[in-house]
């Protein structure tokens, strides 16, 4: 492979992960949770990621975002092999679910 396109294929897979980020940061807006809690629930012996800190800039308030769905983030989550994450991301929407259902 050259190293042009190898840098290529750096570049966007980095692009990618911080979209992977900013999705994981507007669910949990849109839930309510705060992402550098749940993340360091699911990696407590790592420090907070500097991309999960920035992404927070570019979320926008719950009520004017896009509906993000739990599957939908789930099957990012585990593309990017973020599977301790993903974990945490089942709990809580299982939590939301019974909350829900209790409600009901």
């Amino acid at each position: 492979m050259s190293r042009e396109i190898e840098e290529k294929v750096i570049a966007q897979y980095q692009e990618d992960e911080e979209n992977m980020i900013l999705v994981f940061v507007q669910w949990c807006v849109n839930q309510g949770i705060d992402p550098i809690v749940l993340y360091q629930k699911a990696y407590p012996d790592q420090p907070v990621n500097n991309k999960l800190r920035s992404a927070l800039d570019f979320t926008v308030p719950k009520d004017e975002a896009e509906q993000i769905s739990d599957d939908l983030l789930l099957e990012i989550l585990d593309f990017f092999g973020n599977y301790d994450l993903a974990q945490v991301v089942y709990e809580e929407k299982n939590k939301r679910i019974a909350r829900e259902n209790d409600e009901n």
